[in-house]
């Protein structure tokens, strides 16, 4: 039985602590379990963030074992290694896909029926090893995704326009890394589509500022990286918002990483795609109508993922 008020975090660095830290703050769960392979490290964060009960919403923060987390309805998985020095991408792939096997096997052996939220990076690639090795109904294992990119670009072109970035709706989709795009045939601020804004606001032209957004928007990780050796508070809200979604049944539409079955003209991997998200997972995947060029950049997309994927099938 799903305890819907319940989740665990998997995996106490930068990101999961930012994630457990940025749910406590909102009271989304009454109860949280952290895990972590330095289980000394999970019982700090833990204690840590518990410290800051009296001023945010009642909970119960603790660190704890796969055993004791088999009722959470949300199971949120950052764990994953770092980049070294001489390692290649690939390398980090091979690594990364062997951890979350590891995770997933002890999150079946305790027969979870939780949905499975995956940060860890390249988070597509890891989606899909989740999906393939959990045998879980494709809608209850999602990865993050370009959540935290489309968030990027909303506050990118609200910085140029000078406007609410509330009032931005736009996003990316495709992988959440270099081959990613933005949507720019769906962008509009409060309905209003995002070239004729952008004229109001006094541009006779917006195409060389959309390229510049959309090359921030890309390199934001890298730029951030360089100054302070890591991201993870935006990652934290997002991964936080998606969460929410699934306990508080919002049916939001976010560009999670999904498990496409045909749309698009794609299959057999998962791709950041808007969809729905409620108390069932990925409830929906939204076939929306793109560009020609974005059609074409979406499955160049898939291929470069594709192309990944092929060399950790064992």
């Amino acid at each position: 039985m799903v305890n819907i008020q319940k989740t665990a975090v998997i995996g106490c660095g930068f990101v999961g602590s930012t994630i457990a830290y940025t749910l406590m703050q909102k009271g989304t769960f009454s109860e949280m379990v952290l895990l972590d392979e330095n289980h000394a490290k999970a019982e700090g964060e833990a204690m840590d963030i518990s410290h800051g009960l009296p001023f945010a919403h009642a909970m119960d923060i603790r660190a704890g074992s796969y055993d004791d987390i088999a009722d959470a309805a949300v199971i949120i998985i950052t764990a994953g290694a770092n980049q070294k020095p001489g390692e290649t991408r690939l390398d980090l792939v091979q690594k990364n896909a062997r951890i979350m096997r590891s995770i997933i096997s002890e999150i079946k052996r305790v027969n979870c029926e939780g949905i499975l939220l995956i940060v860890s990076n390249p988070v597509d690639i890891l989606t899909q090893v989740a999906l393939k090795e959990s045998g879980f109904p494709k809608e209850r294992v999602i990865g993050s995704g370009t959540v935290l990119d489309t968030a990027r670009l909303k506050y990118l072109l609200s910085e140029k326009l000078n406007v609410d970035s509330r009032n931005v709706h736009a996003f990316i989709a495709g992988e959440h890394g270099d081959s990613e795009l933005a949507v720019w045939s769906c962008a509009n601020i409060y309905g209003i589509p995002l070239e004729d804004f952008a004229k109001i606001r006094g541009y006779k032209s917006f195409e060389k500022e959309k390229d510049e957004i959309y090359h921030a928007v890309r390199d934001s990780a890298y730029e951030i990286i360089e100054r302070k050796g890591a991201t993870y508070y935006g990652i934290g809200m997002a991964a936080a918002k998606i969460a929410e979604a699934v306990v508080r049944d919002s049916h939001t539409v976010a560009p999670v990483s999904v498990s496409l079955s045909g749309e698009y003209g794609l299959s057999g991997l998962c791709l950041s795609i808007p969809s729905v998200i409620g108390r069932g997972g990925a409830e929906q995947v939204l076939e929306i109508s793109l560009a020609g060029e974005e059609k074409e950049k979406l499955k160049a997309s898939a291929e470069e993922l594709r192309g990944v994927l092929d060399t950790i099938r064992q």
